[in-house]
């Protein structure tokens, strides 16, 4: 797993996993749910695509998964992001990493 942050479109991209699975993206929308108790909206469920909407505090963001792309974070409103949209998304894919490190450290045997 490994953090990226893109900015080259005028808002911010954490790409949480860039190698990320279907099943990462359910794992992330679980931690989601239940550690923030987030509900997702406007979910839009494609052959290579899924984005699910959801507000973390007063910020709408999208939960991305792409078969080509892996699993990120962005502002729903790409476009007119502002500021404080974007540095919820770096805020949220910090802590995502944190506890991603942390259930994949509990699977590795040694």
């Amino acid at each position: 797993m490994s953090l990226t942050l893109r900015t080259a479109l005028g808002y911010t991209e954490a790409v949480i996993d860039e190698d990320g699975s279907l099943k990462r993206f359910y794992l992330i929308a679980d931690i989601l749910k239940n550690n923030f108790e987030i509900a997702f909206t406007n979910k839009e469920d494609n052959f290579d695509a899924i984005s699910w909407d959801f507000l973390f505090g007063p910020h709408r963001l999208t939960l991305y998964y792409s078969i080509y792309n892996g699993v990120s974070v962005y502002p729903s409103r790409t476009g007119d992001a502002r500021k404080k949209e974007n540095a919820a998304v770096v805020e949220l894919a910090h802590v995502l990493e944190g506890k991603l490190m942390s259930i994949d450290m509990k699977h590795i045997t040694v």
